[in-house]
């Protein structure tokens, strides 16, 4: 489900802009139209004169502006990852199975979230839903705030709360299809890839700055309520640059023709099977990599530096969001299909590796281990996304060389990209319950890596046999 620009064709409304007799070039001449509520009409960042003298530098403020709420999205979705394993020290005595459901129903509700989100921009303006969609990320924030202040509070109500968490895993969806609207397709990719970048590194953000925050100058106590209120004043701001610097764009429409018609795609359910072994590890292990660390290694789960308090989990999301750019560049040159291959076999052998190391009882060996899943999760990000149009494109030239076959594609393209990452999304719930139940029926986690392993062996025999290799059905073309 996405929305597709309509880049190059004409303003919508407003005045003519060039006498009948005007010269050629001036009338193709772009003017702005601008309304009350910052709406903007007449937007076509694929004129050349237009971007140069004033597209660009619009299109770059709304981008920062977009970035900065999508990070703090991430951040308010991957909050109770960090904060699970601080409340015993708060008081509470949660189940290890009922730690899971706090981390993973999150990424729920959050991957759920992303299927409406996408159309609220065409809906509404997308100055206006970032400006509502990052008011909302108060809510969570303010809850979690007061809940964790009182170890009575049923589980029940702590389970509620992490859930309306998930509200900051939607934004990605809306921030993207935002963004997708104000660039030109020459420069989709880069603000694009900025835009999830600056997301992503949230994550690593809240898992590095919590446990300085709520331990700093606290001696032996825990002021835990701050995980929640730290972020309130960056969140207003956000609301606030939302409201006073972002556009709407009257040319965002939702093509929901696009989306059917990608539904009925086969190769859209594999690419999200795909983006689910690739992004859903990357967020889901993310999530959990906190727990795991106090679990296999409670010693090293907290270091003091000065006054506060360090966990080294931060660095799994730190470099698996570094290394998605990368996934991307890789793929340029040598296909998208041979780096996800790749992807999934170091992620494949990380798993394998961490079932014989546990044993040794090495911390340093699991750090590392995990540092070179993340980054094949982050590598594997970037390659199966370029992938989607390179396959839509095939699918268009084998049902017709004329134009209309290609437009489509397109369109399906675009479509794809946003129901790929809402259903990749998911694997953020999946990973950590993965992880419970093999705790919960063997008192350990080797289970839950042998079944990743042997997941990550059928994902890389279904990218090489099905795209790294020609076929017919995609043109005979190598991904």
């Amino acid at each position: 489900m996405t929305i597709t620009p309509a880049t190059s064709s004409p303003p919508q409304s407003g005045p003519e802009l060039a006498d009948p007799g005007a010269p050629a070039p001036e009338a193709s001449a772009v003017r702005l139209t601008r309304r009350p509520g910052r709406w903007i009409d007449g937007w076509d960042a694929e004129n050349p004169t237009f971007w140069a003298a004033e597209g660009r530098s619009i299109a770059r403020r709304n981008l920062g502006w977009s970035i900065f709420a999508e990070f703090l999205g991430f951040i308010v979705w991957q909050l109770w990852s960090i904060v699970v394993v601080m409340l015993p020290d708060a008081g509470f005595t949660f189940s290890s199975s009922e730690a899971f459901w706090l981390i993973s129903l999150p990424s729920l509700v959050g991957a759920t979230l992303r299927f409406p989100y996408t159309f609220m921009v065409a809906r509404f303006g997308g100055r206006n839903w970032t400006i509502v969609s990052a008011a909302l990320l108060l809510v969570p924030t303010t809850l979690l705030g007061i809940v964790v202040t009182n170890s009575s509070t049923p589980f029940g109500v702590m389970l509620l709360i992490a859930a309306l968490a998930g509200v900051g895993g939607g934004n990605f969806a809306s921030s993207m299809a935002n963004i997708t609207y104000f660039f030109p397709q020459r420069e989709k990719g880069w603000a694009l890839g900025l835009n999830a970048a600056g997301g992503n590194i949230g994550t690593s953000v809240a898992q590095l700055l919590v446990p300085i925050a709520v331990t700093f100058g606290a001696a032996a106590t825990l002021n835990l309520a701050l995980a929640g209120w730290m972020w309130i004043p960056l969140i207003l701001l956000a609301t606030w640059g939302a409201w006073r610097y972002m556009d709407n764009l009257s040319s965002a429409k939702a093509d929901f023709a696009a989306s059917a018609a990608a539904l009925r795609e086969p190769h859209l359910w594999l690419l999200s099977l795909l983006y689910i072994g690739t992004f859903g590890s990357f967020i889901g292990f993310a999530s959990v990599f906190p727990k795991l660390i106090a679990d296999q290694f409670p010693e090293f789960s907290t270091f003091q530096v000065g006054q506060a308090s360090l966990q080294l989990a931060f660095i799994g999301a730190l470099v698996g969001s570094l290394a998605r750019p990368y996934g991307g560049r890789l793929s340029d040159r040598f296909g998208g299909a041979r780096v996800t291959v790749a992807a999934f076999a170091v992620m494949a052998i990380g798993a394998l590796a961490l079932i014989g190391l546990l044993p040794l009882g090495s911390f340093w060996l699991f750090l590392a281990c995990f540092v070179v899943i993340f980054a094949a999760t982050g590598v594997g990000n970037g390659s199966t996304y370029r992938m989607i149009p390179m396959v839509f494109a095939a699918r268009g030239r084998v049902r017709g060389a004329d134009a209309t076959p290609a437009v489509a594609s397109q369109r399906q393209a675009a479509a794809a990209l946003g129901l790929i990452s809402a259903i990749g999304a998911y694997g953020g719930f999946l990973v950590p319950q993965l992880l419970n139940a093999s705790q919960s029926a063997t008192g350990g986690y080797t289970a839950a890596f042998w079944a990743f392993a042997a997941v990550y062996a059928v994902l890389l025999a279904i990218t090489l046999f099905v795209y790294a290799i020609p076929r017919k059905s995609l043109a005979h073309e190598r991904i």
